[in-house]
């Protein structure tokens, strides 16, 4: 009996420590750890990985010995326990195995404590930002840090579906005053801009910051994340008229894909402005004053999806 309740004991260990940790990769390991002082530590089981099981081996994490043998029980909990645990033997002194454990922040209630990324204000207050200057399967995604995080590593990728893949360039970072703003060009693979989307596509964006893991989703259909560039406008003084043009990086033709528009005129002396909305490629402005700001900006006819930016002024 005792036996058998010490097997039924040691199971319960075992799937305890599977719980505590889920792979990454080869040799990298996620922690949740749940953020609290109350909390114990999780135990994690580490077996050096030789077959030479009469080899003498010893541990070290960083540039600390911290056991010898075989096995090591360690304690994970904050970030100073995280890292490169490592197997040497005793009698070279040469690596034969290694871990290294991330840590994941959790609450009381298993969800991941996110804050190594600053969230955009639009849309809705998102992490991880992908829009499209059309429908040609290629779209952008973006997200910002603070700039206190230089060594932050990223890996965006699509959770493959039946529909075909995305393929992502590597981030670019662009830094500007407080934060640095990362951007990536994805391409859905096998994708027809005239054809309807029936499956989302899933981003998923995992976060690195030396021992902090978190990641990221955003599901969404690229008729969803539209927002084309600004049209090309001129103002004719001799009759008020403005003219534009589609922006360049639309999708053709386009009478399979039409904009609509949007003028707006900001009135110097009156301090305020007026807007009007056209489908066409033209309107004549009411009388406007030599200093008037005149732009124009342009949205899918037929979806509501995101405005582009104002063009640059029309004169």
């Amino acid at each position: 009996m005792s036996h058998l309740l010490f097997a039924i004991l040691s199971l319960l260990s075992f799937a305890a420590l599977l719980e505590a940790q889920w792979k990454l990769r080869e040799n990298v390991y996620v922690i949740e750890s749940e953020w609290n002082d109350e909390t114990p530590a999780k135990k994690l089981e580490l077996t050096c990985n030789t077959s030479d099981e009469a080899l003498p081996v010893y541990w070290k994490k960083g540039t600390e010995l911290i056991g010898t043998g075989r096995t090591l029980i360690a304690e994970v909990k904050e970030f100073p326990d995280a890292g490169n645990y490592t197997c040497l033997a005793a009698n070279t002194h040469e690596v034969v195995s290694y871990d290294f454990f991330l840590i994941s922040k959790i609450d009381s209630n298993g969800q991941m404590i996110r804050s190594i990324l600053k969230s955009y204000k639009e849309p809705n207050r998102t992490f991880l930002k992908c829009e499209a200057k059309n429908y040609s399967g290629i779209f952008m995604c973006s997200w910002m840090t603070e700039n206190e995080s230089p060594n932050v590593k990223f890996t965006i990728r699509s959770l493959k579906g039946s529909h075909g893949d995305v393929t992502c360039s590597s981030p670019v970072a662009h830094t500007d005053k407080s934060v640095t703003e990362y951007t990536a060009q994805c391409q859905k693979e096998n994708y027809c801009q005239f054809a309807e989307e029936h499956q989302p596509i899933e981003m998923f964006l995992e976060v690195i910051d030396e021992v902090e893991y978190e990641n990221y989703t955003s599901s969404f259909f690229i008729r969803d994340i539209i927002k084309p560039d600004p049209p090309q406008c001129q103002y004719a003084g001799t009759n008020g008229t403005v003219t534009w043009t589609y922006p360049r990086t639309w999708s053709t033709p386009k009478t399979y894909f039409p904009l609509t528009f949007k003028v707006k005129v900001e009135h110097t002396k009156k301090h305020e402005n007026q807007e009007y909305g056209t489908d066409e490629q033209s309107i004549q402005i009411p009388a406007t004053g030599p200093k008037d700001k005149i732009s124009v900006k342009a949205r899918d006819r037929y979806y509501n999806s995101s405005w582009s930016e104002w063009s640059s002024l029309c004169r």
